[in-house]
């Protein structure tokens, strides 16, 4: 699977103002940004992103996916702090 791939899938799922997917293999990044996350836990919002990438994590196509999601307000502050992407 290419990482543009996992982009549309999310794309299409998620309503977020930012989305980024690197990796290669099995193994990959996923950097969001949007309000769809704001009021939910780090758990809730790893959840969203997992949610449309189930099939492909069980089948093992996805064995290893980092997550990386953030409210504007919280990226903007992440920013101010030097938070890679």
């Amino acid at each position: 699977m290419q990482p543009e791939q996992i982009k549309q899938i999310l794309q299409t799922a998620l309503a977020v103002d930012e989305l980024q997917v690197k990796g290669e293999d099995s193994h990959f990044e996923v950097f969001a940004v949007g309000e769809i996350f704001d009021g939910l836990s780090r758990v809730k919002k790893q959840q969203m992103i997992y949610a449309p990438l189930a099939e492909y994590i069980a089948d093992n196509t996805i064995h290893a996916l980092t997550i990386k999601a953030y409210t504007p307000a919280e990226w903007e502050k992440a920013k101010k702090f030097g938070q890679p992407i």
